[in-house]
């Protein structure tokens, strides 16, 4: 018997030592900063820079069709995001003065823009259409911002009580004085094409393809609705989806080998620069009466960047708690970006790969990693071919 009592002790301890030594390994990884392990990077072209232009929807975007012209098979090649957004000012220019100016106008704008404007108009190469036609190296719209939106709103104003027929001319003048005349034909790789043929021939993508995704309560699930964000000029329609059910499709979209167009709000202090967005929360229960009573005492500046150095507990992400912060304009869709892929960091929790259109900034060179949290937190919407919805929800949605 008092074997069998030594025995069961031993074993007690032997298991308390372990619990003990892996409490203490998991102590040290959190202590290391962030390390990813990338577990599908889906193929991409090379990261780019808006600059200091508002046109984020637009590089994004077209990042996100690059990829799709890979993903069907076709040459990896990079598209003119400016090309689009000639296109896209000059559709809100009509936008806005057909609305007597009681419409947003302005840099931002979203994924559909795109889609609207190849579909219209077609697009080009990079190479063939850079929209650098204003004596600067970057994308600068500053003053190109100020000049179009004093045009629209002298033309609403308009001294003469009725539109003359020589209002677009000026301000398709203007486009064309800084981003450069839209070419009408071009050569590329020794045949000649125009936007419209390049798009059929070359890209081979058909923009009727791609739907846009969200989930809110304030609107039916499993029907569509114009998102109410002030950028969306164009009314985009987007199915609603619970928030359960978007995320489960994002995640296996990549695993299929779609990639998609991200909408989200940036402004949250767990989106760091340098390569990072999470939604962390801290954990009194791993805390000592020490730790507990240090962390009550300390500033808020200094408890952010706490909570950003390693990997740790998140926010609990609900239905209602996401339609709350968009209810009161806590989310907002400040900025678009391209999701590739997914990654878990070195306690497991998981992230998708975001390739941003801001340079090769930060720890990993233009991406960054978003947790599942953040992403579920915070996405306005996503723009994903129709196919990487499994067939019970596109029968739902009546998408065929």
């Amino acid at each position: 018997m008092r074997k069998v009592i030594y025995l069961t002790l031993g074993l007690f301890l032997i298991f308390a030592l372990t619990a003990s030594a892996e409490k203490k390994k998991t102590k040290e990884k959190e202590k290391d900063g962030y390390h990813f392990t990338d577990l599908k990077r889906l193929p991409t072209t090379s990261v780019k820079s808006q600059d200091r232009a508002g046109t984020c929807w637009s590089w994004s975007t077209i990042s996100f069709l690059e990829s799709e012209m890979m993903r069907l098979g076709k040459d990896s090649v990079s598209l003119s995001p400016l090309f689009v957004v000639w296109n896209t000012y000059n559709g809100k220019a009509d936008k806005y003065v057909r609305m007597h100016g009681k419409v947003n106008f302005g840099q931002g704008g979203a994924s559909a823009d795109v889609t609207w404007a190849i579909k219209n108009y077609g697009i080009v190469p990079l190479s063939v259409y850079s929209g650098l036609n204003y004596g600067e190296d970057v994308h600068v719209h500053g003053e190109l911002d100020d000049v179009l939106k004093g045009y629209v709103d002298a033309i609403v104003k308009n001294s003469n009580k009725k539109l003359s027929t020589a209002w677009k001319r000026g301000y398709d003048a203007v486009l064309d004085a800084y981003l450069g005349a839209k070419p009408e034909k071009f050569t590329w790789k020794g045949k000649e094409y125009t936007p419209q043929t390049f798009t059929k021939e070359v890209t081979g993508l058909n923009m009727d393809d791609y739907i846009s995704l969200t989930s809110f309560t304030h609107h039916p699930f499993y029907e569509q609705f114009a998102l109410e964000v002030p950028d969306n000029w164009i009314g985009e329609m987007s199915y609603n989806i619970p928030l359960d059910e978007m995320m489960d499709l994002l995640d296996k979209a990549i695993d299929k080998g779609y990639s998609f167009a991200w909408g989200s709000d940036v402004s949250e202090k767990g989106f760091a620069r340098k390569g990072l967005a999470v939604v962390p929360e801290v954990d009194t229960k791993e805390m000592s009466d020490a730790e507990i009573e240090k962390w009550v005492k300390m500033p808020q500046k200094d408890k952010d960047a706490e909570l950003l150095k390693r990997p740790g507990k998140e926010k609990e992400i609900t239905q209602e708690l996401r339609q709350q912060e968009f209810d009161n304009y806590l989310t907002t869709d400040d900025h678009g970006m391209h999701i590739i892929g997914k990654a878990v960091d070195q306690l497991g929790h998981k992230y998708f790969i975001v390739k941003n259109s801001w340079g090769k900034y930060g720890d990993y060179e233009g991406y960054l990693y978003a947790s599942y949290p953040f992403v579920a937190y915070k996405t306005t919407s996503v723009m994903i071919h129709k196919d990487a919805l499994p067939q019970e929800l596109k029968n739902k949605l009546g998408i065929k």
